[in-house]
């Protein structure tokens, strides 16, 4: 089973104790940051330390500027003394990156988006519907398109011998086994074809084939249809009717798209603020950080509006921006805490210092005024 399975699995079994697909969504979310919490707090640490470093930093950065290999020795020897990791800040970014991959990928694929078609959360109609076009409906013998779609077979067929059915057989290939015969025209039927050559069997059973039934997904409206191929030569064919895909703005969507940029922008100003004390003295630098911070979620909202992304996945992605300013917020305050407590701790200390010097510097003032009074008024 791949991960693509495993984590659409994942969902169906979230979603039946939670009741909604949306739900599910948010509760898987957030167990995977949960799962990353300790390196995200442990990034969080790192770039505070790297603020507390910066100062000396410079200093060495200014004293060998003009001998750029030994500023780089005597950096290293730096944070070896003060055992820091510079790039420790991107070990959860590394990791985090794999895992959006796949699950991206998996809330982007045919499956979930046939099962989660119909489901509705809070405002949004359909977890799979995109901002600008609407997914086709699955299974109901029409396929829907536009004129410039393409289409990938399913992993597996069923296949029809003369005395005996095979199920599960493997399609080789599948995202380049099939093809469209003559010109795609919404509204018309669409004409299909596979090379036997592409199913997994031994050749005395590719001779006996006489039919096959294989499922055929959109790549752009993600809709699935159950396609009974027939033996036509050397190939298998099969015509499926069609209809042209209407394609409307959804509102809802794009009101997901807004929540992510203000999460992302909250996020980024949360990092700059904890980031402050790092950033570089030079004011066109400081003024570049500060545009980035501000037009960074700009950027990837336009980007969002240009390529379709799944009502499901912008909740994904939404839900984790929420956890990762509560995080920002709650590790910071546990931070400062732990700062202002060694302050307290060290001032402390100072005081007891001081007390102990004046404790022994007491007897002797006494000493030397009794010395004074007993000259003066003399002692019997």
């Amino acid at each position: 089973m791949d991960f693509t399975t495993l984590t659409i699995e994942a969902l169906k079994m979230l979603a039946h104790f939670v009741g909604n697909y949306g739900l599910a969504i948010i509760v898987l979310t957030i167990i995977v940051r949960m799962f990353l919490w300790p390196l995200n707090v442990s990034q969080q640490r790192s770039m505070r330390q790297m603020q507390t470093l910066q100062p000396k930093l410079k200093a060495i950065q200014e004293r060998y500027k003009n001998d750029p290999q030994k500023m780089q020795m005597k950096m290293m020897e730096f944070y070896k003394e003060h055992k820091f990791n510079p790039m420790g800040g991107c070990l959860p970014l590394l990791v985090q990156m794999p895992v959006f991959i796949l699950l991206y990928s998996a809330l982007m694929s045919p499956q979930f988006i046939q099962i989660a078609h119909d489901t509705q959360f809070l405002f949004v109609k359909s977890l799979a519907t995109t901002l600008r076009a609407t997914a086709g409906i699955s299974n109901d013998g029409m396929m829907g398109t536009s004129k410039y779609d393409t289409f990938i077979l399913g992993k597996t067929a069923t296949v029809y011998l003369p005395n005996e059915t095979l199920e599960n057989v493997k399609v080789d290939k599948p995202n380049k086994a099939l093809e469209v015969q003559g010109e795609l025209v919404p509204g018309e039927p669409i004409d299909f074809k596979v090379s036997l050559d592409q199913l997994d069997l031994k050749f005395s059973q590719l001779d006996q084939i006489q039919k096959a039934d294989m499922s055929i997904t959109d790549v752009n409206t993600k809709e699935t249809e159950k396609v009974t191929f027939e033996r036509n030569g050397g190939l298998l064919t099969a015509s499926v009717p069609s209809k042209e895909v209407e394609h409307t703005f959804h509102w809802d969507v794009l009101a997901l798209i807004a929540l992510f940029g203000l999460t992302m922008w909250l996020s980024q100003k949360l990092m700059m603020a904890q980031n402050k004390n790092a950033m570089s003295d030079d004011p066109t630098q400081q003024a570049i950080q500060k545009s980035m911070g501000t037009f960074m979620p700009v950027m990837i909202i336009a980007t969002f509006v240009i390529i379709p992304i799944p009502a499901g996945v912008l909740i994904y992605l939404i839900v984790s921006n929420v956890i990762q300013v509560l995080q920002t917020v709650i590790v910071n305050k546990q931070m400062d805490a732990e700062e202002a407590a060694k302050k307290v701790q060290a001032t402390d200390g100072s005081k007891v210092i001081e007390a102990e010097i004046v404790d022994e510097k007491k007897p002797e003032v006494n000493g030397s005024i009794l010395d004074t009074l007993k000259k003066k008024f003399g002692q019997k």
